[in-house]
C-alpha cells in the first residue's frame, strides 16, 4: 500500500501498460536519443507499430519524435521528454512496489 492508502497499481501509467510503449520507453530511459531504425530493430517491431506506438506516447507527452535529414536521408529520432522521465520513473517505483522491492 501508498501512503495515501492506495494499492500501488494506481500508481501505473496507463500509457506505459502496453508492451511496446513500455519497451521503448524503457530504451530511451537508457539514452538521449535513440533513431528510429535502431528502436525497431532492437524492439523487434515493424515500422508501423513502432510509428504508432511512438505516436501515442508523442501525444501523451512522454516522447519527442524529431525528424531530420542525414544526408538526402531522412531520419527520425525518439527521446523522453522531462515529462516522460518523471512518468518513467513513477512507472517503475509502482512496479517495484507491487512486486515487493
Amino acid at each position: 500500500m501508498t501512503a495515501s492508502g492506495q494499492h500501488p497499481r494506481h500508481q501505473l501509467d496507463d500509457h506505459l501498460t502496453h508492451p511496446v510503449r513500455f519497451s521503448l520507453t524503457a530504451a530511451l530511459a537508457a539514452t538521449e536519443e535513440l533513431e528510429f531504425a535502431a528502436a525497431r530493430d532492437h524492439l523487434q517491431v515493424s515500422d508501423s507499430v513502432l510509428s504508432r506506438q511512438a505516436s501515442a506516447l508523442e501525444v501523451a507527452g512522454i516522447v519527442r519524435i524529431k525528424k531530420g535529414y542525414v544526408g538526402k536521408r531522412p531520419r527520425t529520432w525518439f527521446s523522453l521528454t522531462p515529462a516522460g522521465r518523471r512518468t518513467w520513473e513513477a512507472h517503475l517505483a509502482a512496479l517495484r512496489e507491487i512486486a515487493g522491492g
